[in-house]
């Protein structure tokens, strides 16, 4: 008599999950994040939307996940590298303006932007996924500048005195204010504009 196995719930599960991950971030990129709605995240992955009360309590927090599996899933397709740090080459200049022209490129890209903006003003009128949003997202960003700038003001290259998580605000607070309010195209040129606007200052030397 033929074994017949149970189903393996945790596999079906898994592409349950995997299927409300990949119509999350397709919806919001199509129809935006106010008309995304767990009905239509279900209906797009093909569950009933029960499945997805059970394992979320809104679209918000759907798309966080959702989002964070994003970027597991391109650090894996990068071979794991892509938050090991930002490069030290020795050049903290060259450095900055490598992760910086990257950040741009990631900014740039549709797959990336509607959940990023999404989540981001979602996090202003919910403080419980602002603060899960900067501290699964934000953070672990900038605590690569952190590293980074340590390893520059260890090596004589970063003034002793000074604070690195303001130094690392010049950085990236301009890039996400011309971003968020789309007041400029975000390009390379201006990521090293402000590379070296930051690290050789204004005034006259």
């Amino acid at each position: 008599m033929a074994e017949t196995r149970a189903p393996d719930s945790t596999r079906r599960s898994e592409r349950s999950r995997r299927a409300i991950y990949d119509a999350a971030l397709a919806l919001v990129g199509e129809v935006g994040y106010a008309k995304t709605t767990i009905e239509g995240i279900a209906a797009r992955a093909g569950v009933g939307k029960q499945t997805i009360y059970r394992w979320w309590p809104s679209k918000a927090a759907v798309l966080l996940e959702a989002y964070v599996d994003l970027g597991a899933q391109a650090n894996e397709a990068a071979g794991g590298d892509a938050d090991s740090g930002i490069p030290d080459t020795g050049d903290l200049e060259a450095d900055l303006k490598l992760v910086l022209r990257a950040t741009v490129d990631e900014m740039n890209d549709p797959k990336y932007e509607a959940p990023t903006r999404a989540l981001a003003a979602e996090g202003v009128v919910d403080p419980e996924l602002g603060a899960r949003f900067v501290e699964e997202l934000l953070e672990p960003q900038l605590q690569l500048y952190v590293t980074r700038l340590t390893a520059a003001r260890e090596a004589g290259q970063v003034r002793p005195e000074v604070d690195l998580r303001v130094a690392l605000e010049l950085f990236v607070g301009p890039l996400t204010h011309r971003w968020l309010l789309r007041t400029q195209p975000l390009t390379h040129a201006y990521a090293d504009k402000l590379v070296e606007y930051a690290l050789h200052g204004l005034a006259p030397r």
